[in-house]
C-alpha cells in the first residue's frame, strides 16, 4: 500500500509553530538585553541630531510639529497623498 503525496497543508502547522518559536526567542532575547542610555546620549551628541525622526520618506512625516495641514499637498491642490505614512499621522491640532 503507498501513501499518498505530502500535501502542503500538512507542511503549514509545523513550519508556523517553528516560526512562533523563533519569534517568541527573538522577543526573549532582546527583553534580556540592557539599554545604556549614557551610550545613546553621547551617540546623539556627537553626531548632533535634533530630534527624533518618526518616518523617513516625506519632510512632513519625519516630526508632526514640523508640518502644516496644507503641506501634504504642496505640489497641486487637489494631489492624492503618496507616502504611506501619511495615512498614519493625523493633521497636527489647531
Amino acid at each position: 500500500m503507498t501513501r499518498p503525496p505530502l500535501r502542503p497543508s500538512r507542511i503549514a502547522l509545523p513550519t508556523l509553530i517553528i516560526l512562533l518559536l523563533l519569534f517568541g526567542l527573538t522577543l526573549a532575547d532582546a527583553g534580556s538585553r540592557t539599554v545604556d542610555h549614557a551610550a545613546d546620549r553621547a551617540l546623539v551628541r556627537e553626531l548632533g541630531l535634533s530630534d527624533l525622526a518618526l518616518f523617513t520618506e516625506a519632510r512632513y512625516t519625519r516630526h508632526p510639529t514640523q508640518a502644516d495641514r496644507h503641506t501634504p499637498f504642496q505640489d497641486h491642490p487637489a494631489a492624492l497623498e503618496h507616502f504611506p505614512t501619511g495615512s498614519l499621522l493625523t493633521p497636527p491640532p489647531r
